[in-house]
């Protein structure tokens, strides 16, 4: 008999949350009305003895209404008795519900509900440094981070931790993939010295499964989605033939040609410093070709003259080289300026 007792006191403290804010609501409908019935002249209507009920379990008692009667006296006294309590724990379970919440968000077991985002995947320093990156160029974009982690790594009002295996589409549909403004993937570095993700091919394979699972989704929804994949060496970029990956960071290439143009050219690391962050003011932007620009030179000299400086169509850095050549339609222009010019070249560049 113990058993089947405790289970019954069991499904009873779980009723009692799901049941508690109906009743709450009843007893102080319930309760006005019996107020109502007892002092009718004194309250005169029926929202008036809500308003009298709510005020006296809420303890605060304006006192522009007060039941008279001795009946009226006793109900009082009884709502106080009972009622006051329940309030308490009404309070209690709105607290607790927003605690809940919390957790569940910043453990990252929420879903994302909002759209024009971006979505990073994999947290370390550069994921970090992204974080910062796009919080500065714009500061009205959320960002979703996926991870393994317990629980998210950066409290900022922009950032929304979904925890999950980012090549899992149930965890990228968490993250509501199919409304984001794009995609960067972070290669995974290891956690430990001797761990097996300081292999590139395990890391860069890690990379295409989870570029695979993003076209998945982008081909059964027919959608299309910017992706940008940090690729440890660009020799593996064949391997993604197959998925639609928009832009790749090759790292290391990176990071060794640097290094040894700076043996051959002194200080030409700062320019890649430069290039790579917004810390001395300047960036990239892309702006939209004007009517009156025929060659290359006339956007470059008119560009020059308000203050910007015009450095690539699509990834070709080659401009001063075919300055006199004819702008095609399809071209895409690229200038580095600081924000200030940016706004007044093109004011929805920078979005």
């Amino acid at each position: 008999m113990r058993l089947p007792f405790k289970r019954i006191i069991y499904y009873l403290i779980r009723l009692r949350s799901r049941i508690f804010l109906p009743f709450f609501l009843l007893y102080i409908l319930a309760s006005s009305y019996i107020a109502l019935l007892i002092e009718p002249e004194t309250f005169g209507s029926y929202l008036t003895a809500v308003y009298w009920v709510m005020t006296a379990l809420a303890t605060v008692g304006f006192g522009d209404y007060a039941p008279v009667t001795d009946a009226g006296k006793v109900f009082t006294i009884i709502l106080y008795i009972t009622g006051i309590g329940m309030v308490s724990v009404f309070i209690g379970n709105i607290l607790e519900s927003v605690y809940r919440i919390e957790k569940m968000r910043v453990g990252g077991k929420m879903k994302y509900t909002g759209s024009n985002h971006i979505i990073l995947i994999g947290w370390s320093e550069k994921s970090k440094a992204a974080v910062e990156e796009i919080i500065n160029s714009d500061n009205r974009i959320d960002i979703v981070l996926i991870d393994h982690l317990e629980k998210s790594p950066l409290i900022d009002e922009h950032l929304f931790y979904v925890r999950g295996d980012a090549t899992n589409e149930e965890t990228l549909m968490r993250a509501n993939l199919p409304e984001a403004k794009g995609v960067i993937i972070f290669a995974e570095e290891p956690l430990q010295a001797n761990d097996t993700a300081k292999d590139p091919l395990l890391a860069d394979g890690k990379t295409l499964l989870i570029a695979t699972a993003i076209t998945s989704i982008e081909e059964q929804m027919n959608l299309s989605i910017h992706v940008t994949a940090e690729v440890i060496h660009q020799k593996h970029i064949r391997l993604f033939e197959r998925v639609k990956v928009d832009e790749f960071i090759p790292t290391n290439e990176m990071i060794s040609h640097a290094a040894v143009r700076s043996l051959f050219s002194h200080g030409i690391t700062h320019i890649y410093a430069e290039l790579m962050s917004r810390q001395v003011g300047e960036s990239i932007y892309e702006i939209a070709k004007r009517s009156q620009w025929v060659t290359y030179r006339d956007a470059f000299m008119e560009l020059l003259d308000e203050g910007a400086t015009l450095v690539a169509d699509h990834s070709n850095l080659h401009i001063n080289q075919k300055l006199d050549e004819r702008i095609p339609a399809e071209a895409r222009l690229f200038v580095m300026c600081d924000k200030e010019v940016i706004a007044k070249i093109q004011p929805n560049a920078s979005d």
